[in-house]
């Protein structure tokens, strides 16, 4: 019998908690973890996402500030919006909501971002810190599964990962984060051949391919635990996992869903290192 895991409910019940804390840090320091999302462009995925996390910032008692701006704003008005934001003390979050227009190199904006505020863990300083074992801003997404399996009592010692999917967001700091809870992870791509061959030797399976329902009941192995990080469209405008639910539910132990599952995850993780870094400010 296959458990879904509740990332909906899950994040809710850690965003009530971290919505006591706030109360708390106002009241003992008189501050009000703040942050700043950036939105480039109208992008409907992405504007859907920055409503979503202004929602959430507001109801935990956050200070929530949305600058969105035009797709046609060059690159050096948007970088002295992130200097601003740098130097505002009641601001201890920045997130600058990608993908960014074309003409807008996004590595370049994220190295523009301090990484004391750099929430969504993108600055090559934050990376450096995660890969040496001394994680301070870590991706959203890898942070909000690892809480899952916390939550959920998945142990990770010894098991075999594979993760599908290389990209800088989730699949390499997933590897990372792992890795320090002592699991084998294999790290695959959409190039890597014979996939299906590797993800049926997993334990844990974290699928981060961007292609809806690529992965079908051939690429899991009986019992595994199985992580959708995918966002997709179907034909029929529905949202849709890069996992096959229907048939990988019928082989797993542990399942996320599309929608519901990672995706709440994201948004609580961002809001908690939002306050972790609001604390530090205190504790400086």
């Amino acid at each position: 019998m296959v458990t879904i895991i509740d990332g909906k409910a899950l994040g809710q019940k850690m965003q009530g908690k971290l919505a006591k804390k706030v109360k708390d840090l106002k009241r003992e320091f008189g501050i009000v973890p703040g942050l700043a999302v950036i939105l480039v462009g109208d992008n409907p995925a992405s504007q859907v996402y920055v409503r979503n996390k202004e929602k959430s910032a507001i109801a935990a008692g956050f200070k929530s500030e949305t600058v969105r701006l035009s797709e046609s704003i060059c690159q050096e008005e948007l970088i002295a919006i992130i200097h601003q934001f740098n130097q505002d003390e009641s601001i201890h979050g920045i997130l600058v909501q990608l993908p960014l227009p074309s003409h807008i190199n996004d590595k370049k904006i994220i190295l523009e971002i301090d990484p004391k505020k750099d929430v969504d863990g993108f600055h090559p300083m934050n990376t450096g810190h995660l890969w040496s074992g001394r994680p301070l801003m870590v991706p959203c997404t890898p942070a909000g599964i690892m809480e899952m399996f916390s939550d959920y009592g998945i142990d990770l010692e010894g098991k075999h990962a594979v993760i599908i999917g290389r990209s800088n967001i989730v699949g390499k700091p997933m590897a990372q984060l792992l890795l320090d809870k002592n699991a084998t992870v294999t790290l695959t791509h959409s190039r890597t051949r014979h996939l299906a061959e590797f993800a049926r030797q997993a334990d844990i399976l974290i699928v981060a391919i961007g292609q809806g329902h690529f992965v079908t009941e051939e690429f899991v192995k009986e019992g595994a635990v199985v992580i959708d990080v995918g966002m997709n469209r179907d034909d029929n405008g529905k949202l849709i996992g890069d996992v096959a639910f229907e048939q990988v539910s019928q082989k797993a132990s542990y399942i996320t869903p599309v929608p519901g599952g990672v995706g709440p995850m994201t948004i609580t993780m961002l809001l908690e290192q939002t306050y972790q870094s609001a604390l530090r400010s205190v504790s400086k």
